[in-house]
C-alpha cells in the first residue's frame, strides 16, 4: 500500500496526517509545538520525528492488515521556524519517500486561495501574510517573531495588553480591567515588580501570548482599552497584507482576489469587521484547519 505523510508544525502544536493513494485521511497524530525558535532545535526535531514515526507505524499496521507492504512515497513538512533547519532535518530522513519542506504558511494559503492568485492573513501565537501572485509564485511577509512584532498575533496582542495594564498601574489606575487582569495573570500587583519580572525572567516571553485570550475576552465584553489593543494590532497586520498585495497585483485586480482571514484572532467578530471596512480586497474567514490544507497540498503532489 502507498501512503503520503503531511505535517503542520507551529509554535503551539504539531499535527500530522497520513493519507492513502486515493488521498483519504487514514490516520492523524497531534504533538506539542515544534517551532525551533520557541522550543529549541533539538526539541523541535524530536517532536517532528515522533510524529513521523507514529504515522509510519500506523501505515505499517494498515498495510499488514491488508496483506501488503507499506510504502511512504512522499512526505510534506509545513514548518514554522528556520527553513534551513527543516531542510537539514529533511535531508536526513530515510524511508519517507520524497521529502519536501515549505514554511507553515502553505496550508492556510491553500485553504484561502484554492491554488488561485490571492492572499491570506494568519494569526495564532505568531502571524504572517502569504500570497500567491498572478504567475503562481508564493510570497511571504511577516512572521518575524515576538521580538520584532508579529502584529495581530497572540504575542503582539498579549504584549500590547500587558503594556497598557502596566501604564494603568503606574498611573495608580489599579481598578481598570486590563490592570486587574494583568495582576491576576502574573500573580503580582505592583508595576515595578511586574516590569522587573518581564525583563529579568528568561521565560517571561512565554507569558505574552497566553494574555491575548484574556484581552480578547475583555474586548468581547465591550472594554474600550482592550478593544483598542486588539484592533490596533490587527490593523498593522492588514497594512502588511495591503503592502504585499499592492506589489503583486494591479489596482484593478486587487479588489477581486481571494483574500482569507485565518485563526481565531482574525476571525473574531470585532477584528473581522474592522479589517473588512479597511481592506481594499474582500476578506473571508478561511474554512478548514491547517491540517486540511496540508492534505490538499499532498493531493496535488505527484
Amino acid at each position: 500500500m502507498k501512503f503520503k505523510i503531511g505535517v503542520d508544525g507551529g509554535g503551539t502544536k504539531t499535527e500530522g496526517v497520513l493519507v492513502d493513494a486515493a488521498g483519504n485521511v487514514v490516520a492523524l497524530h497531534v504533538g506539542s509545538g515544534s517551532n525551533p525558535s520557541l522550543v529549541g532545535a533539538e526539541r523541535a526535531r524530536s517532536v517532528v520525528a515522533a510524529t513521523l514515526d507514529s504515522l509510519r507505524a500506523q501505515a505499517g499496521g494498515l498495510a499488514a492488515a491488508d496483506g501488503t507492504k507499506p510504502e511512504i512515497e512522499a512526505t510534506l513538512l509545513c514548518m514554522a521556524g528556520s527553513p534551513a533547519h527543516w531542510q537539514e532535518f529533511a535531508s536526513a530522513l530515510v524511508n519517507f519517500g520524497r521529502v519536501t519542506t515549505v514554511d507553515d504558511s502553505g496550508p492556510v494559503l491553500e485553504l484561502a486561495t484554492h491554488g488561485q492568485p490571492g492572499l491570506v492573513l494568519h494569526a495564532g501565537t505568531g502571524s504572517f501574510v502569504a500570497a500567491r501572485g498572478p504567475a503562481g509564485t508564493v510570497h511571504y511577509a511577516g512572521g518575524l517573531g515576538w521580538r520584532f512584532g508579529d502584529p495581530g498575533s497572540g504575542y503582539d496582542i498579549g504584549r500590547r495588553g500587558i503594556a497598557r495594564g502596566l501604564l494603568d498601574l503606574q498611573a495608580g489606575m489599579t481598578t481598570t480591567k486590563l490592570a486587574q487582569a494583568l495582576c491576576q495573570h502574573m500573580g503580582l500587583d505592583d508595576a515595578a515588580a511586574l516590569t522587573r519580572r518581564f525583563y529579568q525572567d528568561p521565560d517571561a516571553a512565554e507569558r505574552l501570548a497566553p494574555f491575548a485570550p484574556i484581552v480578547l475576552q475583555l474586548a468581547t465584553a465591550g472594554n474600550p482599552a482592550a478593544t483598542q489593543v486588539v484592533v490596533q494590532s490587527a490593523v498593522e497586520l492588514l497594512d502588511v497584507a495591503i503592502h504585499l498585495g499592492e506589489q503583486l497585483f494591479s489596482e484593478t485586480m486587487l479588489d477581486r482576489i481571494n483574500a482569507g482571514l485565518s485563526g481565531p484572532i482574525l476571525t473574531h467578530p470585532i477584528v473581522r469587521d474592522v479589517l473588512a471596512q479597511r481592506a481594499p480586497f474582500p476578506l473571508a474567514p478561511v474554512e478548514g484547519t491547517p491540517i486540511e490544507g496540508v492534505r490538499r497540498m499532498l493531493a496535488e503532489m505527484d
